[in-house]
């Protein structure tokens, strides 16, 4: 049996030639890596830490809105005054990650690209319309943060690819968003659905933008357009509210397991999202 390797790159190129080996794997927070290792789940020969690279730690602020280096812990989220005002939803959603001890590591692109349909840290960054900044042995691209998983345990990245940021856009003065899970237990458990709702009001106070993002109900987190759409053009109503709800149901594909059965997971989403909806409404200054 040959002995684990362990390398800590300083440069993102670096970092995409050493991922590009065969049987390397990257580390972000490590917080899903090593148990898988402990496990026995994982077995790869080579451990890529992305933590020294550059830029893959830190918050910004870019062109009006933020980057965020991907193996930034959510507890560094958490304490970034200028992002919890601006995203709270997309904090809450990190700070969502296990305990108080593992998000002093878990990092976002650690919960994206574990590729867990219940991850907590990805459906407010899909309704945020966050992008990320890939490198990989052919450069750089940039892409939305709902086309990296692509089904349980697996990604759309290629060999040697990583997250070095994430991107979030400008925000108007009145905008906000808010995450939501429902969750067996008071603490620590995994989503039995999850929901993250982003709305932008104009200046009569109704909504002008909404962005409706579903997770644990489908082999991977969901934007669900209808959704969103039902929402732009009023102060929430209970119409737009019920319309917005059956989008969300209709949208939704879970499995039914010892957390709950597909018809409880459908029925809760809807749920989450109403009141996911309402909380972002009120922090953006919404008024019905």
């Amino acid at each position: 049996m040959s002995q684990l390797a362990y390398i800590a790159p300083s440069s993102p190129e670096e970092a995409a030639s050493a991922l590009a080996a065969s049987g390397a794997r990257p580390l972000s927070g490590g917080t899903d890596l090593l148990v898988q290792l402990r496990a026995g789940r994982a077995k790869p020969d080579v451990i890529v830490d992305l933590k020294k690279v550059a830029g893959a730690i830190g918050i910004r602020e870019a062109g009006g809105g933020f980057v965020i280096g991907a193996s930034t812990s959510g507890a560094v989220l958490g304490e970034h005054a200028g992002l919890v005002r601006a995203w709270p939803g997309v904090v809450e959603g990190a700070n969502l990650i296990g305990s108080t001890q593992v998000q002093g590591r878990a990092s976002l692109a650690g919960n994206l690209c574990n590729a867990s349909p219940a991850a907590d840290g990805v459906p407010a960054l899909i309704a945020a319309r966050a992008t990320c900044l890939i490198v990989g042995p052919n450069g750089r691209r940039e892409a939305p943060v709902e086309s990296i998983a692509v089904g349980p345990g697996k990604t759309s990245l290629a060999p040697g690819e990583f997250i070095l940021e994430f991107r979030l856009p400008p925000r108007p003065a009145r905008a906000s968003d808010a995450y939501l899970r429902l969750i067996p237990r008071t603490e620590m458990d995994i989503a039995v659905a999850g929901c993250g709702v982003n709305l932008v009001l104009d200046a009569a106070g109704a909504v002008a933008e909404a962005h409706v993002a579903i997770g644990a109900v489908a082999p991977t987190a969901l934007l669900v357009a209808e959704a969103g759409a039902a929402l732009v053009g009023g102060k929430l109503d209970e119409a737009s509210l019920d319309a917005m709800t059956a989008a969300v149901r209709a949208a939704c594909r879970p499995i039914s397991d010892k957390r709950g059965t597909a018809d409880y997971r459908t029925r809760i989403a809807g749920v989450l999202a109403r009141r996911a909806a309402l909380i972002a409404f009120e922090r953006a200054g919404g008024m019905r």
